[in-house]
Formats: C-alpha cells, structure tokens, sequence
C-alpha cells in the first residue's frame, strides 16, 4: 500500500499497517504532528472525515490494546473499560484525543456515550467542532473495533466507498447478531440500538434500520428484545417514542 503523506492515505496506511503486523510508529508520527490547515483541506467531506475517523479509530483500537500486553481493558469491569476509552492516547493533529473523542465526539457529531442517544456531548472543543462530521452518523456503530467476537469485516474505509462499505458492515454484522421470530412478532437485537436508540431516530428508527437491511420483513412493526449478553433482556413494546 503507498504511503503518502495527505492524511487520509496516512489513515489508511496507517490501519492496513497495524492489520498486517508492520512498523505504524512513522506514520503514528505523521498524524500527531500533521498540520491542521492540511487536514482541514482533506477533510473537506463527509465522506472524507468518515473514512478517516473510522481507520484511525480501529487502527488505535488494536495498537492500544496490544500495549497494554493483554484484554483486561475489554474483559476486564467497567472502569477498566472507561480508562480504555476516556484516556487521551491519540495525537492527530497537534491535539490529544481519545478513542470516545472519536467516537462520540467526531463520529456521533458530539453527543454523549450514555443517555439513549438523546444528550448532546457538552462544551465540544474546536478541534472537535472544527472536525466532526456534519450529521451524527449511526452506522458507526457496527463500524468501530472495539475489541470483541463481532469485529467488522472492512479492513480499511476508503473516501469513494465508505458509504457501500458501511452497508457491507452493517449486513454482516446484522446477520450475526439479529434474530427475527416470525410467529411472535419478535426482534432480538444488539442493545446498541437501546443505548444509542436516537441516533437512529428513536424505536421507529430501529425498526426502519432493520427493515432497510432486511433484518426483518419489511411489512413487520416487531417488539425488540435487547441482547445484553446473556443478561436479562429488556422489552420495547411500544412504538411511541420521544423522537
């Protein structure tokens, strides 16, 4: 893969770099100190700030985790996993980020990590505002290693394909993971779509993303179970939603 010096080849080195086990500490180099009216100029989509997002997330994702010499941060309770994602580990640009930053702050156009989807992120800085996408983007979700079994099968996002890319993602991981029982009218889902439920425009919205990538029949209106992990799931039987 070349590896010239415009940021969204950087990302995409950078990620295929870190897939394939080589050196990334050059092109890590790169990022950190890349200059910001430069990567304003290639990120001048949003196609554009999709894919780069999205490889410098997973690339991160996989060289943190291979510092810290083991899973502990993913396997491990729940403030191992916040000190994971919160920590600002992640120089682009001159700034300090961390993988939430990315997520949630340029991915999800600064909203924050809990309250179903619905509250904004507060007092985003101007990196991030300067930075983010221009509309939350809820097809991240099935996008962004995070260390587990349902790792998304795009190696690495492209500006001129992103968008097919994502629905290559989505399908696949809606397979995995989706169960649809016809005779009772039931969805059995990831809870990401309870947590971050108004990212994709409330109960209706999930229901219309499942029938857009045909998870369900098209003429279904399902209740949805949220798959916790072998936890207790919870029902949604209602379609009235805030949205």
């Amino acid at each position: 893969m070349s590896t010239q010096l415009d940021p969204l080849s950087l990302s995409a080195d950078f990620l295929y770099t870190v897939k394939t086990e080589g050196d990334p500490d050059w092109l890590r180099s790169r990022l950190a100190s890349i200059d910001r009216s430069q990567l304003e100029r290639a990120l001048s989509t949003r196609e554009r700030k999709l894919s780069f997002w999205l490889n410098c997330y997973n690339a991160y994702t996989q060289v943190l985790l291979e510092e810290t010499d083991d899973r502990e941060p993913i396997e491990g309770g729940v403030l191992d996993r916040w000190r994971f994602f919160a920590r600002d580990r992640i120089p682009v640009g001159g700034v300090w980020l961390s993988l939430n930053d990315i997520e949630h702050g340029l991915l999800r156009r600064s909203k924050l990590p809990w309250g179903l989807g619905y509250l904004p992120r507060p007092f985003p800085s101007s990196f991030e505002r300067r930075f983010r996408l221009p509309a939350c983007e809820p097809r991240v979700h099935f996008a962004l290693a995070t260390g587990g079994d349902h790792s998304p099968p795009i190696a690495v996002y492209s500006p001129t394909d992103v968008d097919e890319e994502l629905d290559i993602a989505i399908e696949w991981a809606l397979e995995e993971t989706v169960q649809y029982d016809a005779e009772a009218n039931v969805a059995t889902v990831p809870d990401l779509f309870r947590r971050y439920r108004g990212d994709f425009g409330g109960k209706r919205g999930v229901i219309r993303f499942l029938r857009q990538y045909d998870a369900v029949p098209a003429d279904a209106t399902p209740t949805l179970e949220y798959d916790r992990g072998g936890r207790s799931s919870a029902v949604d039987l209602s379609v009235a939603d805030p949205s």
